[in-house]
């Protein structure tokens, strides 16, 4: 106990012990002058044996009062033990209720405490004094599992905000060749019928592919991303990138551009077709969103040692090094200014880097002398 706790409870039992005093003061004034006659009457009765003796010289007669020592040490004792309770029923009821006082400042204390540390950024040290120390270990312990579970919240609502954004932004490319198609029928009345023939079924597969990703849609939230199940199969993917141009043809027209397609002939290779060809759909959108004017979009596909690998070489504004090393990141826009022409969340690469490295493969990007080129690497089948 602290010298000024010990301070505190002495004052109270000195307050406790002056009032058993006032009520031991009350009762011998009551006895010794209220009800003086009746009290010493009582006691002489029961505690003195009275005697009448004569002066034979005086013939006066005295009367002495002699104890009864047995009941008066009766008395006596029962007296003692009377105000020895008294005694110890001050001291309990002093350090009864200065209990009570260190109690509710203690509880005070460690709330003001508690409050301190939970709600600031603070070490645990310059809250809690050395007294504290066991409370502090627990109190720790508790806030790192409060923030470990605050975060947890925090990332899983983040991750499904993606998991939305994600779909909501690969929505955009079957609908915009849907329109873009739709526009060339419209406008090209004397077309031929074999080319509208094409248009239409491109068309049609375009908004089949739509509904497909709107199903998904709601079938999607539900998990996170790394929890998305690969459908794996042999995959022609020199066929799937002869699509790939043939998809992107309305958008390349509005921008002038044209895809220069390289890639070795039977080239396969085990994945996802819908989830990989996300990934050459973002990469390429990119590339036409960024690229100057009536310049061409090269694309390369061809197989080495270990790996496939299939570049994307656009002609634009170099990509300084510093954004270079952020693209892959969510949300991470090159140009906040082109965000209409653009039209994307800053999603679409990085949903790409998420789908090659559940493949077990890797994307990178590089960009010099107004060049930006994008290289994934896929393992064999």
């Amino acid at each position: 106990m602290k010298a000024k706790d010990k301070t505190k409870f002495f004052i109270v039992l000195i307050l406790f012990l002056g009032l058993a005093l006032g009520i031991g003061y009350g009762i011998y004034y009551l006895t010794d002058v209220v009800l003086n006659g009746s009290f010493l009457d009582w006691f002489s009765k029961n505690y003195f044996q009275m005697e009448s003796l004569k002066d034979p010289k005086t013939n006066e007669i005295r009367i002495i009062y002699t104890p009864i020592w047995p009941q008066l040490k009766h008395f006596l004792l029962t007296l003692f033990l009377f105000l020895l309770v008294l005694f110890v029923l001050s001291v309990y009821l002093a350090a009864h209720f200065y209990a009570r006082l260190q109690v509710r400042k203690s509880i005070s204390r460690t709330s003001r405490m508690l409050h301190a540390y939970i709600h600031h950024d603070i070490d645990s040290d310059d809250v809690f004094p050395p007294s504290y120390a066991e409370v502090a270990t627990q109190i720790v312990q508790l806030k790192s599992t409060m923030q470990r579970h605050e975060q947890a919240v925090k990332t899983e609502t983040e991750r499904k905000n993606d998991l939305i954004a994600y779909l909501a932004h690969d929505l955009k490319t079957p609908l915009t060749s849907v329109i873009g198609y739709l526009d060339l029928l419209e406008e090209a009345a004397d077309m031929p019928e074999k080319q509208r023939k094409k248009y239409i079924h491109i068309t049609l597969e375009k908004a089949l592919r739509l509904e497909k990703m709107i199903n998904e849609f709601f079938e999607i939230t539900r998990y996170n991303l790394q929890e998305i199940i690969l459908e794996k199969e042999t995959i022609d993917l020199s066929f799937m990138l002869v699509q790939l141009t043939d998809e992107f043809y309305p958008l390349l027209s509005d921008h002038g551009n044209t895809i220069e397609l390289q890639a070795e002939e039977d080239l396969t290779v085990y994945g996802d077709s819908v989830k990989l060809a996300r990934v050459f759909n973002n990469i390429l959108k990119n590339a036409i969103s960024y690229s100057y004017p009536n310049s061409p979009i090269k694309v390369y596909a061809g197989k080495r040692e270990k790996d496939i690998f299939i570049c994307f070489i656009n002609q634009g504004k170099s990509i300084p090094q510093e954004k270079l090393n952020a693209i892959f990141e969510k949300f991470f826009r090159m140009d906040e200014a082109r965000s209409t022409n653009t039209g994307g969340a800053g999603l679409g690469l990085a949903i790409a880097k998420e789908i090659v490295t559940l493949h077990g493969g890797s994307i990178n990007a590089s960009s010099e002398n107004e060049m930006t080129t994008f290289s994934v690497t896929l393992p064999q089948p």
